[in-house]
């Protein structure tokens, strides 16, 4: 499947999957970004994704990223939706940096990872209960 990309800088090369077992393609930084200490940053990952219809792009971060980095997803992950791909709808990378110093994140850098998700959507149906298929609450297999 083909999939339309726009790279902001042009001198960045475009995202590649690194082995032929990556599910996730590399995302670099568009350019140098410091994030402070104990602090929420976005880094701007150079490129314009239109994601197809019936999927989501998340991104999330690389392994290495919060013990090379001290950075990692405040969210998790983030999720890029089909209709996210106008001229200004640059995917950024929002982290937070749990070190007690400033991080830089050079220009060119490895910074996350993008995975395209098939999804579907589903009408609902409200009801009054919910049967009897229970399990116990939060945690339930965690318990003996």
């Amino acid at each position: 499947m083909n999939v339309k990309i726009k790279r902001i800088d042009k001198s960045l090369p475009l995202p590649v999957y690194e082995t032929k077992g990556s599910c996730g393609f590399d995302i670099l930084a568009r350019e140098d970004t410091e994030i402070e200490a104990k602090e929420v940053g976005f880094i701007p990952a150079n490129v314009i994704v239109e994601v197809p219809v019936g999927y989501m792009l998340i991104v999330a971060s690389r392994s290495s990223t919060p013990i090379n980095k001290g950075l990692m997803p405040p969210h998790g992950f983030g999720i890029i939706d089909h209709d996210y791909c106008g001229p200004e709808d640059e995917v950024k990378i929002l982290v937070y940096n749990f070190r007690d110093k400033p991080i830089t994140i050079k220009k060119g850098e490895k910074v996350a990872q993008g995975v395209f998700v098939h999804i579907d959507k589903f009408d609902w149906e409200e009801v009054e209960e919910m049967g009897n298929k229970t399990r116990g609450g939060f945690g339930s297999t965690d318990k003996s």
